[in-house]
């Protein structure tokens, strides 16, 4: 099998309640516009010179595998507020690769995504690579009686 390394990416999210877990958790990727792939989820790097898109689910064919890094939180505690969130940290020098953090907690979506964006930037720094950007994307929910909260980096080619 020959994998491509991806060249483009973009950034989605989304929430739901549902009558499970699982349930919950393929609403939120339904809202987030990936929900009719096969999400393939990788470790935390952004290839060397891949550029943003604006968000295409539709263009994503159904059934694909897709590469995605991603954070999600589910839970079936009633008024409970669950948040997920993903931050890249991408370098001055588009030679080098970026770095893609996810966190997710029960707590408020600022400070889901605070923490995340620290992540990012700390990674950056342990790989001695000046930030040019950084990138995040949250979602956040207070369940009802199930629910879900997702967030990714979706890479492709």
């Amino acid at each position: 099998m020959i994998v491509r390394t991806p060249t483009k990416f973009f950034l989605v999210s989304g929430s739901s309640d549902g009558f499970s877990l699982l349930n919950a958790f393929d609403g939120a990727l339904l809202a987030s516009g990936v929900g009719d792939t096969n999400l393939v989820r990788m470790s935390s790097i952004l290839p060397p010179g891949c550029t943003e898109i604006k968000p295409r689910p539709t263009a994503l064919p159904q059934g694909a595998l897709v590469p995605v890094a991603y954070a999600s939180i589910t839970s079936d505690v009633p008024g409970e507020v669950i948040s997920a969130a993903v931050a890249i940290g991408i370098p001055e020098d588009a030679s080098l690769a970026g770095l893609i953090m996810e966190y997710s907690a029960r707590a408020d979506e600022a400070a889901v995504r605070s923490q995340v964006i620290k992540m990012a930037e700390k990674g950056m720094e342990v790989r001695k690579r000046p930030i040019r950007e950084i990138m995040s994307i949250s979602s956040t929910f207070r369940v009802e009686s199930v629910g879900a909260a997702f967030a990714g980096v979706v890479l492709w080619d």
